[in-house]
């Protein structure tokens, strides 16, 4: 994509949603399988937004002379929706993330260059997710498929400019943990053991051996008197 062509356009600071930058997706509709994001652009950048209105107006003309046999059709599909309205394919509303903002998806077959605000390519892809801010570079060209033509939205390459909070359901362990983090010390773990309760017999009562009690030996007996003998034998 070339910087000097009227198509082409380098947006300011966007969000991005849906991402598959790293990996080809396959819509479950059918279809080759793409590098893709959704691109959030708000509504306050208006620069930007002029000049995707002057790529597509560049495109229509480049779709009348090329694609469309010299005539420009009564309707010609544009990729960009309000985020305020209702999504195209289902007439459900935009989800709350895509409010003041123009949305678009870019797509291409070939896997785009990530880099960061030094340049340096991203090669550690949990950095690049739904939810962060970031420039990026698109081409708007004409289409004539099965009798519908409109313009697309090429992808080329990413910036990432800053985290943001993530998107579709992602969290992080901050997000996950750090409220109850200092409710478990060790001062505060609860004891999962039973304590023993008072006047419980022990472990080691419980276990403790048993010895049976001698028998109590048969008393003798007074050879003069016949009695039991309590102290000493009488007559001796």
């Amino acid at each position: 994509m070339s910087k000097n062509n009227p198509q082409h356009v380098v947006t300011g600071k966007v969000r991005l949603s849906y991402v598959h930058l790293f990996t080809p997706y396959a819509n479950p509709n059918g279809g080759e399988p793409r590098y893709s994001v959704t691109i959030l652009l708000p509504k306050s950048d208006i620069a930007t937004k002029q000049r995707i209105d002057a790529a597509i107006q560049a495109a229509i003309q480049t779709g009348i002379s090329s694609k469309w046999n010299g005539v420009r059709p009564p309707q010609i599909a544009i990729p960009i929706h309000d985020g305020d309205g209702v999504r195209p394919s289902d007439g459900m509303p935009f989800g709350e993330e895509c409010k003041g903002h123009w949305v678009f998806t870019a797509s291409s077959k070939q896997p785009p260059q990530i880099v960061d605000l030094q340049l340096n390519p991203i090669i550690n892809q949990s950095e690049i997710y739904s939810g962060i801010y970031a420039r990026v570079s698109i081409q708007f060209f004409p289409y004539s498929n099965s009798g519908k033509k409109g313009i697309g939205c090429g992808l080329g390459n990413v910036q990432k400019l800053e985290d943001g909070e993530p998107l579709g359901g992602r969290t992080t362990a901050a997000d996950d943990f750090g409220d109850s983090a200092e409710i478990y010390t060790t001062q505060q773990i609860p004891a999962y053991t039973q304590p023993i309760q008072q006047n419980q017999p022990t472990y080691s009562q419980l276990n403790k051996p048993t010895f049976a009690q001698p028998m109590p030996s048969a008393p003798q007996i007074d050879p003069i008197t016949g009695m039991p003998i309590t102290g000493r034998v009488m007559g001796i």
